[in-house]
Protein backbone atom coordinates (compact mmCIF):
# COMPACT_ATOMS: atom_id res chain seq x y z
CA UNK A 1 0.00 0.00 0.00
CA UNK A 2 1.24 3.46 -0.96
CA UNK A 3 0.38 6.75 0.76
CA UNK A 4 -0.15 10.30 -0.44
CA UNK A 5 -0.05 12.79 2.43
CA UNK A 6 -2.19 15.93 2.62
CA UNK A 7 -1.35 18.74 5.05
CA UNK A 8 -4.11 21.15 6.19
CA UNK A 9 -4.02 24.93 6.05
CA UNK A 10 -5.28 27.85 8.09
CA UNK A 11 -8.90 27.59 9.14
CA UNK A 12 -8.54 24.02 10.40
CA UNK A 13 -7.21 25.08 13.81
CA UNK A 14 -9.21 24.39 16.96
CA UNK A 15 -8.49 24.55 20.66
CA UNK A 16 -7.28 21.20 21.97
CA UNK A 17 -5.65 20.08 18.73
CA UNK A 18 -2.80 17.67 19.33
CA UNK A 19 -3.09 17.59 23.12
CA UNK A 20 -3.74 13.85 23.31
CA UNK A 21 -0.75 13.17 21.06
CA UNK A 22 1.44 15.33 23.28
CA UNK A 23 0.38 13.34 26.32
CA UNK A 24 0.71 9.92 24.65
CA UNK A 25 3.85 10.02 22.51
CA UNK A 26 7.33 11.35 23.33
CA UNK A 27 7.93 12.00 19.62
CA UNK A 28 4.88 14.26 19.51
CA UNK A 29 6.02 16.14 22.60
CA UNK A 30 9.39 16.69 20.96
CA UNK A 31 7.68 18.11 17.86
CA UNK A 32 5.58 20.58 19.82
CA UNK A 33 8.59 21.62 21.91
CA UNK A 34 10.69 22.11 18.78
CA UNK A 35 8.11 24.52 17.36
CA UNK A 36 7.80 26.36 20.69
CA UNK A 37 11.57 26.78 20.86
CA UNK A 38 11.86 27.88 17.24
CA UNK A 39 9.27 30.66 17.53
CA UNK A 40 10.07 31.62 21.13
CA UNK A 41 6.50 31.18 22.37
CA UNK A 42 4.39 28.53 24.11
CA UNK A 43 2.31 27.74 21.06
CA UNK A 44 1.65 24.23 22.35
CA UNK A 45 -0.13 25.67 25.39
CA UNK A 46 -2.14 27.97 23.12
CA UNK A 47 -3.08 25.05 20.86
CA UNK A 48 -4.16 22.90 23.81
CA UNK A 49 -5.89 25.50 25.98
CA UNK A 50 -6.71 28.54 23.82
CA UNK A 51 -8.21 31.07 23.92
CA UNK A 52 -9.66 30.45 20.49
CA UNK A 53 -9.42 34.05 19.30
CA UNK A 54 -5.69 34.11 20.07
CA UNK A 55 -5.11 30.74 18.40
CA UNK A 56 -6.97 31.95 15.31
CA UNK A 57 -4.58 34.88 14.79
CA UNK A 58 -2.62 34.22 11.61
CA UNK A 59 0.74 34.52 13.34
CA UNK A 60 -0.26 31.77 15.81
CA UNK A 61 -2.52 29.54 13.74
CA UNK A 62 0.07 28.84 11.07
CA UNK A 63 2.87 27.45 13.29
CA UNK A 64 0.34 25.72 15.55
CA UNK A 65 -1.11 23.81 12.60
CA UNK A 66 2.41 22.95 11.44
CA UNK A 67 3.19 21.65 14.93
CA UNK A 68 0.14 19.37 15.01
CA UNK A 69 0.92 17.92 11.58
CA UNK A 70 4.55 17.41 12.58
CA UNK A 71 3.50 15.78 15.85
CA UNK A 72 1.41 13.22 13.97
CA UNK A 73 4.12 12.61 11.38
CA UNK A 74 6.76 12.10 14.06
CA UNK A 75 4.78 9.12 15.38
CA UNK A 76 3.89 7.43 12.08
CA UNK A 77 6.98 8.25 9.99
CA UNK A 78 8.95 5.09 10.73
CA UNK A 79 5.93 2.85 10.17
CA UNK A 80 5.24 4.52 6.81
CA UNK A 81 8.80 4.21 5.56
CA UNK A 82 9.14 4.00 1.76
CA UNK A 83 5.38 3.71 1.24
CA UNK A 84 5.12 7.53 1.13
CA UNK A 85 4.99 8.48 -2.55
CA UNK A 86 3.90 12.15 -2.60
CA UNK A 87 2.65 15.03 -0.48
CA UNK A 88 0.75 18.28 -0.86
CA UNK A 89 -0.34 20.97 1.56
CA UNK A 90 -3.01 23.65 1.33
CA UNK A 91 -1.46 27.13 1.61
CA UNK A 92 0.56 27.10 4.85
CA UNK A 93 0.20 23.31 4.72
CA UNK A 94 2.67 23.31 1.85
CA UNK A 95 5.39 24.19 4.39
CA UNK A 96 4.22 21.20 6.47
CA UNK A 97 4.45 19.06 3.34
CA UNK A 98 8.06 20.11 2.79
CA UNK A 99 8.87 19.21 6.39
CA UNK A 100 7.28 15.79 5.86
CA UNK A 101 9.31 15.38 2.65
CA UNK A 102 12.57 16.21 4.44
CA UNK A 103 13.10 19.52 2.65
CA UNK A 104 12.95 21.58 5.86
CA UNK A 105 13.68 20.54 9.41
CA UNK A 106 10.93 21.34 11.87
CA UNK A 107 12.59 24.36 13.45
CA UNK A 108 13.19 25.95 10.05
CA UNK A 109 9.62 25.29 8.93
CA UNK A 110 8.31 26.79 12.19
CA UNK A 111 10.39 29.95 11.82
CA UNK A 112 9.20 30.34 8.24
CA UNK A 113 5.49 29.94 8.90
CA UNK A 114 5.72 32.24 11.93
CA UNK A 115 7.40 34.89 9.77
CA UNK A 116 4.97 34.30 6.93
CA UNK A 117 2.00 34.70 9.27
CA UNK A 118 3.45 37.90 10.72
CA UNK A 119 4.07 39.39 7.28
CA UNK A 120 0.57 38.49 6.12
CA UNK A 121 -0.99 40.03 9.21
CA UNK A 122 1.09 43.21 8.92
CA UNK A 123 0.13 43.65 5.30
CA UNK A 124 -3.51 43.07 6.17
CA UNK A 125 -3.29 45.95 8.65
CA UNK A 126 -1.46 48.20 6.19
CA UNK A 127 -3.90 47.50 3.38
CA UNK A 128 -7.12 45.98 4.71
CA UNK A 129 -8.81 43.39 2.58
CA UNK A 130 -11.36 40.61 2.75
CA UNK A 131 -11.97 37.04 1.67
CA UNK A 132 -15.16 35.08 1.00
CA UNK A 133 -16.09 31.52 0.11
CA UNK A 134 -18.33 31.09 -2.93
CA UNK A 135 -20.27 27.81 -2.80
CA UNK A 136 -22.20 26.14 -5.59
CA UNK A 137 -22.07 25.80 -9.36
CA UNK A 138 -22.07 29.17 -11.13
CA UNK A 139 -23.45 30.08 -14.53
CA UNK A 140 -20.39 32.31 -15.07
CA UNK A 141 -16.75 31.60 -14.31
CA UNK A 142 -15.40 32.95 -11.04
CA UNK A 143 -12.61 34.59 -13.02
CA UNK A 144 -15.12 36.59 -15.06
CA UNK A 145 -17.04 37.61 -11.95
CA UNK A 146 -13.88 38.81 -10.25
CA UNK A 147 -12.82 40.75 -13.35
CA UNK A 148 -16.18 42.54 -13.47
CA UNK A 149 -16.15 43.27 -9.73
CA UNK A 150 -12.59 44.62 -10.01
CA UNK A 151 -13.61 46.99 -12.81
CA UNK A 152 -16.67 48.18 -10.93
CA UNK A 153 -15.62 48.37 -7.28
CA UNK A 154 -12.09 47.26 -6.42
CA UNK A 155 -9.49 44.54 -6.86
CA UNK A 156 -10.68 40.98 -6.21
CA UNK A 157 -9.25 37.68 -7.45
CA UNK A 158 -9.82 33.94 -6.96
CA UNK A 159 -7.59 32.89 -4.05
CA UNK A 160 -8.35 29.19 -3.49
CA UNK A 161 -9.77 26.88 -6.14
CA UNK A 162 -10.79 24.32 -3.54
CA UNK A 163 -13.22 22.28 -5.67
CA UNK A 164 -15.63 22.74 -8.56
CA UNK A 165 -18.24 23.96 -6.08
CA UNK A 166 -16.04 25.91 -3.67
CA UNK A 167 -13.83 28.87 -4.54
CA UNK A 168 -12.46 31.48 -2.15
CA UNK A 169 -12.06 35.04 -3.41
CA UNK A 170 -9.73 37.68 -1.99
CA UNK A 171 -9.07 41.38 -2.41
CA UNK A 172 -10.25 44.85 -1.49
CA UNK A 173 -13.37 44.93 0.67
CA UNK A 174 -15.58 46.65 -1.91
CA UNK A 175 -14.40 44.33 -4.66
CA UNK A 176 -15.10 41.21 -2.61
CA UNK A 177 -18.56 42.50 -1.70
CA UNK A 178 -19.38 43.17 -5.35
CA UNK A 179 -18.08 39.76 -6.42
CA UNK A 180 -20.34 38.14 -3.82
CA UNK A 181 -23.33 40.00 -5.28
CA UNK A 182 -22.44 38.86 -8.78
CA UNK A 183 -21.90 35.27 -7.59
CA UNK A 184 -25.38 35.19 -6.06
CA UNK A 185 -26.81 36.43 -9.36
CA UNK A 186 -24.86 33.63 -11.09
CA UNK A 187 -26.43 30.93 -8.93
CA UNK A 188 -24.15 30.59 -5.91
CA UNK A 189 -25.77 28.62 -3.11
CA UNK A 190 -23.97 30.62 -0.44
CA UNK A 191 -21.41 33.42 -0.23
CA UNK A 192 -19.65 33.42 3.13
CA UNK A 193 -17.32 36.19 4.33
CA UNK A 194 -14.30 34.63 6.06
CA UNK A 195 -12.87 35.80 9.39
CA UNK A 196 -9.35 36.60 8.18
CA UNK A 197 -6.93 39.45 8.82
CA UNK A 198 -6.10 40.21 5.20
CA UNK A 199 -6.55 39.47 1.52
CA UNK A 200 -4.39 36.35 1.37
CA UNK A 201 -3.24 34.87 -1.97
CA UNK A 202 -3.94 38.14 -3.75
CA UNK A 203 -1.84 41.01 -5.11
CA UNK A 204 -2.54 42.88 -1.86
CA UNK A 205 0.08 40.62 -0.25
CA UNK A 206 2.81 41.75 -2.69
CA UNK A 207 4.61 44.05 -0.19
CA UNK A 208 5.21 40.99 2.02
CA UNK A 209 7.16 39.15 -0.69
CA UNK A 210 10.56 40.67 0.06
CA UNK A 211 10.33 39.82 3.74
CA UNK A 212 9.39 36.23 3.01
CA UNK A 213 12.15 35.95 0.40
CA UNK A 214 14.75 36.93 2.98
CA UNK A 215 13.32 34.41 5.45
CA UNK A 216 13.35 31.62 2.87
CA UNK A 217 16.95 32.36 1.93
CA UNK A 218 18.07 32.27 5.57
CA UNK A 219 17.12 28.62 6.09
CA UNK A 220 18.80 25.38 5.01
CA UNK A 221 16.94 23.44 2.31
CA UNK A 222 17.20 19.89 0.96
CA UNK A 223 15.70 18.25 -2.10
CA UNK A 224 12.34 16.64 -1.25
CA UNK A 225 12.61 12.91 -0.59
CA UNK A 226 9.21 12.53 -2.27
CA UNK A 227 7.50 14.84 -4.80
CA UNK A 228 5.52 17.72 -3.33
CA UNK A 229 2.71 18.92 -5.59
CA UNK A 230 2.81 22.71 -5.54
CA UNK A 231 -0.14 25.00 -4.88
CA UNK A 232 0.88 27.48 -7.57
CA UNK A 233 0.95 25.21 -10.62
CA UNK A 234 0.05 21.67 -9.46
CA UNK A 235 3.49 20.50 -10.63
CA UNK A 236 5.71 18.02 -8.81
CA UNK A 237 8.54 19.76 -6.95
CA UNK A 238 11.73 17.73 -6.65
CA UNK A 239 14.41 20.39 -5.97
CA UNK A 240 15.01 22.78 -3.10
CA UNK A 241 15.37 25.77 -5.42
CA UNK A 242 11.96 25.16 -6.98
CA UNK A 243 10.40 24.70 -3.56
CA UNK A 244 11.66 28.11 -2.42
CA UNK A 245 10.59 29.82 -5.63
CA UNK A 246 7.05 28.43 -5.60
CA UNK A 247 6.51 29.05 -1.88
CA UNK A 248 7.34 32.69 -2.54
CA UNK A 249 4.95 32.88 -5.49
CA UNK A 250 2.26 31.22 -3.40
CA UNK A 251 1.97 34.31 -1.20
CA UNK A 252 0.21 36.28 -3.95
CA UNK A 253 -0.98 33.49 -6.28
CA UNK A 254 -4.14 31.39 -5.99
CA UNK A 255 -4.06 27.94 -4.43
CA UNK A 256 -4.82 25.55 -7.29
CA UNK A 257 -6.10 22.82 -5.01
CA UNK A 258 -8.49 21.26 -7.51
CA UNK A 259 -5.62 20.80 -9.97
CA UNK A 260 -3.34 19.52 -7.18
CA UNK A 261 -5.82 16.81 -6.23
CA UNK A 262 -6.43 15.78 -9.84
CA UNK A 263 -2.70 15.51 -10.43
CA UNK A 264 -2.31 13.31 -7.36
CA UNK A 265 -5.32 11.15 -8.24
CA UNK A 266 -4.04 10.61 -11.78
CA UNK A 267 -0.50 9.74 -10.66
CA UNK A 268 -1.37 7.63 -7.62
CA UNK A 269 -4.84 6.16 -8.23
CA UNK A 270 -4.35 3.21 -5.88
CA UNK A 271 -2.75 5.13 -3.01
CA UNK A 272 -4.46 5.94 0.27
CA UNK A 273 -4.74 9.74 0.67
CA UNK A 274 -3.95 10.55 4.30
CA UNK A 275 -4.63 13.96 5.85
CA UNK A 276 -2.08 14.59 8.61
CA UNK A 277 -3.03 17.03 11.37
CA UNK A 278 -6.09 18.98 12.37
CA UNK A 279 -9.51 18.16 10.93
CA UNK A 280 -10.59 16.49 7.71
CA UNK A 281 -11.15 19.39 5.31
CA UNK A 282 -8.74 18.12 2.67
CA UNK A 283 -9.97 14.53 2.65
CA UNK A 284 -13.48 15.95 2.24
CA UNK A 285 -12.35 17.98 -0.76
CA UNK A 286 -10.51 14.96 -2.13
CA UNK A 287 -13.74 12.95 -2.17
CA UNK A 288 -15.48 15.74 -4.09
CA UNK A 289 -12.71 16.30 -6.62
CA UNK A 290 -11.63 12.67 -7.12
CA UNK A 291 -14.32 10.44 -5.61
CA UNK A 292 -12.48 7.33 -6.69
CA UNK A 293 -9.59 7.82 -4.24
CA UNK A 294 -9.47 6.31 -0.76
CA UNK A 295 -9.00 8.78 2.09
CA UNK A 296 -8.16 8.81 5.79
CA UNK A 297 -7.63 11.66 8.28
CA UNK A 298 -5.23 11.18 11.20
CA UNK A 299 -5.02 13.79 13.93
CA UNK A 300 -5.64 12.03 17.24
CA UNK A 301 -4.10 9.16 19.19
CA UNK A 302 -6.93 6.85 18.11
CA UNK A 303 -6.44 7.85 14.46
CA UNK A 304 -2.71 7.25 14.64
CA UNK A 305 -3.11 3.84 16.25
CA UNK A 306 -5.62 2.76 13.58
CA UNK A 307 -3.30 3.98 10.83
CA UNK A 308 -0.28 2.14 12.21
CA UNK A 309 -2.38 -1.01 12.56
CA UNK A 310 -3.49 -0.62 8.94
CA UNK A 311 0.13 -0.38 7.81
CA UNK A 312 1.01 -3.51 9.76
CA UNK A 313 -1.88 -5.42 8.23
CA UNK A 314 -0.77 -4.47 4.73
CA UNK A 315 2.95 -5.08 5.19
Amino acid sequence: MEFVFLLPGQGSQKVGMGKDLYEAFPASRDAFHAVDDAVGAALSTLAFEGPADELTRTVNAQPALLAHSAAVWAVVRDAVGPRAVAAAGHSLGEFSAYHLAGTLDLAAAARLVRRRGSLMYEQGVARPGAMAAILGVLTRSIDDLCAQATAERGLVVPANYNSEEQVVISGEVAGVERAMELAKEAGAKRCLPLPVSGAFHSPLMAPAVDGLAHALEAETWHAPAIPVIANVNAAAVTTAATARELLLQQLTAPVQWTRVMRTLAERYPSALFVEVGTGAVLTGLARRIAPEVQTLAIGTVADVERFVALISQNS
